[in-house]
C-alpha cells in the first residue's frame, strides 16, 4: 500500500482519476461538495471526509480538481481551515483549469501562509475517456524536483507529463491547447451542419474524414457522437469551453479573432439552450434563431 492522497473534486474528471490512483495502490482520502457525485469514488475504496480540511490531515500530496479558480480560492483559503491542517512538506497538484495569473497568485498566497508547501499547477487534457484509461496528458508548471518527486502519482493518470517551467507555465499551456480544441470543436459542427445541408451521411462522413488533415480527437470522439446523436455519457460541457475561452482573452497580450468568435458562439448557444454537453453543440446550432 502507498502514501495518503487527498483528492478534492470528485466530477467528471476527479472520479476516474481517483480510481486510478486508488488501483495504483494510494490510500485516497476525498472531499467533494455534493457527496452523491462521489459515491463511485467511495464504493471503488476511496475514505470520504466531512470537510476538505479533514482530507488533507497528513496528506503528502493534495491533489485539487475543482471547477474554476473560484473553487480553488474558497477550498484553499475560505475559511475552512485547510492551510492550517497542510504538513509543513506537502505539496499541492492543481488538475483544475484556472489560468496562470490565479495560479501564480494562489501560489505566492500560499507561500505566505503556509511555507514548505509546495505548488504543481497540472492541468490535464484527453477527457473523460483519458482520465478513465489513465492517457492524460498532463502540463506541469513548478520546481522540476517537485515535478519528479510527485510522479508516482502522476504517473497512473497520465501517457504524458510534460514539465513547461515555473509555477504557471501548466496553467498556460492548456490554455493553448483549450484554444485549439474549443475552435476545432465549433469547426467540427459548422462542418456537420454544411454536410446535412448538403444531403451527407453524418456517419459516413466522420468516418471519412478520419486519417486526413480535417482529422483530431475531438472528430473521431465528440463530432461522431454529434454526428450520431449519440449525447450520453456526459464528456465535457460547452461551459467548459466558455470557461476556457474567458481565461484565454483574460491573458492574451494580442488579438485573437477566432477565440473571440469562438466564444460568443458558445455563449450564444449557452444562453438560448443551457450548459449542455458539447456533443449538443450541433443541434443546438440547428435549432438557433
Amino acid at each position: 500500500m502507498k502514501g495518503n492522497v487527498a483528492f478534492l473534486g470528485s466530477g467528471l474528471m476527479g472520479t476516474p482519476m481517483i480510481l486510478r490512483l486508488l488501483s495504483a495502490g494510494f490510500v485516497v482520502r476525498i472531499w467533494n461538495r455534493s457527496q452523491q457525485k462521489a459515491r463511485r469514488a467511495v464504493d471503488a475504496g476511496a475514505l470520504m471526509c466531512a470537510t476538505a480540511a479533514d482530507a488533507v490531515a497528513n496528506a503528502s500530496h493534495i491533489c485539487l480538481c475543482l471547477t474554476d479558480a473560484n473553487a480553488v480560492e474558497d477550498v484553499l483559503f475560505g475559511g475552512g481551515d485547510l492551510v492550517s491542517r497542510l504538513g509543513g512538506d506537502a505539496t499541492i497538484i492543481d488538475f483544475s483549469t484556472i489560468g496562470p495569473n490565479a495560479t501564480k497568485a494562489f501560489a505566492e498566497r500560499l507561500a505566505r501562509t503556509a511555507p514548505g508547501v509546495r505548488w504543481i499547477d497540472a492541468p490535464v487534457s484527453g477527457g473523460v475517456n483519458g482520465a478513465e484509461s489513465g492517457e492524460l496528458v498532463i502540463f506541469c508548471g513548478g520546481d522540476e524536483r517537485d515535478v519528479n518527486q510527485a510522479k508516482p502519482i502522476l504517473d497512473p493518470l497520465a501517457k504524458r507529463i510534460c514539465h513547461l517551467g515555473p509555477v504557471g507555465s501548466g496553467q498556460a499551456a492548456k490554455l493553448c491547447n483549450q484554444l485549439i480544441v474549443a475552435v476545432n470543436v465549433v469547426a467540427i459542427a459548422e462542418a456537420l451542419r454544411l454536410g446535412r445541408a448538403q444531403e451527407l451521411d453524418l456517419g459516413a462522413l466522420t468516418d471519412a474524414l478520419a486519417g486526413g488533415w480535417a482529422d483530431s480527437l475531438p472528430l473521431q470522439i465528440l463530432g461522431s457522437r454529434m454526428a450520431r446523436n449519440v449525447f450520453e455519457p456526459p464528456l465535457v460541457a460547452l461551459g467548459t469551453f466558455a470557461k476556457d475561452l474567458d481565461l484565454v482573452s483574460e491573458g492574451a497580450e494580442t488579438r485573437l479573432p477566432m477565440v473571440h468568435l469562438a466564444s460568443a458562439i458558445y455563449r450564444k448557444v449557452i444562453e438560448e439552450f443551457g450548459d449542455r454537453d458539447a456533443t449538443a453543440l450541433l443541434t443546438c446550432l440547428e435549432k438557433g434563431r
